[in-house]
């Protein structure tokens, strides 16, 4: 498995958190649960080699043909992913910052949550058009272009909400220890108004969004580290206790954190590491 990270347009930056392809000369090994977890991030896959498949912990399944654009709806349950063929597989990804995503998708972000769409359902045709680009486009680093073209384009159609933008900041630079009260104190805005506009751009509440991002300073110390790093006292300044946090790591991966620390995920790590 080699996965390769690529720099967003400059204008770009801060609205899409990471864009990456994914190559692998067949499928993940049976014994990998190719398990992705819950990071905040919506996301839009593009498997130019091989299919891709995404079963989201409900039950929500979707197959991604070759050269098919998928939109997947911010998650806050684990999902399984899988190459379609056990063959050479690749996948150009972006995932859009908590702040990035309705600067170029103009719904309600709820509407996806937790769900797998063709982007073509979502766009129309110019989804079509893309995909017929892309796919007449050999060389990755071309593919890539024309997708960093078409959500430059995507992105200046729609006005920024720097209210909105700084709740949001603000949660991600305290780590997901900044409650609605402090967001309400310091924009003037009450907690029925942040929970509105966070449901309609980011797709789930800004306490969810909190817990993800808590969950994820654990996960990624995990993820490019060995050995267990939960116990550690330093986890009383995100949770109530170790019962609390127990709960919160069940809930994004299914698994208590003995349970997830003695099973193998390489495939779910390779995108926490440079």
């Amino acid at each position: 498995m080699r996965l390769q990270h690529i720099n967003p347009h400059p204008l770009l930056k801060g609205y899409i958190e990471k864009m990456w392809v994914f190559e692998s000369s067949g499928r993940v090994p049976t014994d990998d649960m190719k398990l992705v977890v819950p990071n905040g991030l919506i996301k839009l896959v593009i498997p130019f080699r091989n299919g891709l498949s995404g079963k989201m912990e409900d039950g929500w399944f979707h197959l991604s043909k070759e050269h098919s654009i998928t939109l997947i709806g911010i998650a806050d349950i684990p999902a399984i992913v899988e190459s379609e063929k056990d063959c050479k597989a690749g996948t150009i990804g972006v995932e859009f910052s908590p702040q990035g995503a309705y600067r170029f998708f103009h719904f309600r972000q709820s509407e996806i949550k937790n769900q797998i769409h063709p982007l073509t359902d979502i766009l129309g045709n110019i989804a079509k058009q893309l995909e017929a680009e892309i796919t007449n486009t050999e060389s990755i680093n071309g593919k890539v272009l024309l997708l960093q073209q078409f959500l430059h384009k995507l992105f200046l159609r729609h006005e920024a909400d720097n209210i909105f933008d700084y709740c949001v900041q603000k949660i991600k630079s305290t780590k997901g220890k900044t409650t609605i009260s402090d967001l309400e104190k310091e924009t003037g805005y009450s907690s029925r108004w942040l929970h509105m506009k966070f449901i309609d751009r980011v797709g789930i509440s800004p306490k969810n969004l909190s817990s993800i991002i808590r969950f994820q300073q654990y996960y990624q110390t995990l993820a490019t580290n060995h050995g267990m790093v939960f116990m550690k006292k330093d986890f009383y300044s995100y949770y109530y206790d170790q019962s609390h946090f127990i709960k919160e790591f069940k809930r994004f991966t299914g698994l208590s954190p003995v349970r997830f620390e003695n099973a193998n995920n390489d495939f779910g790590k390779i995108f926490y590491r440079d």
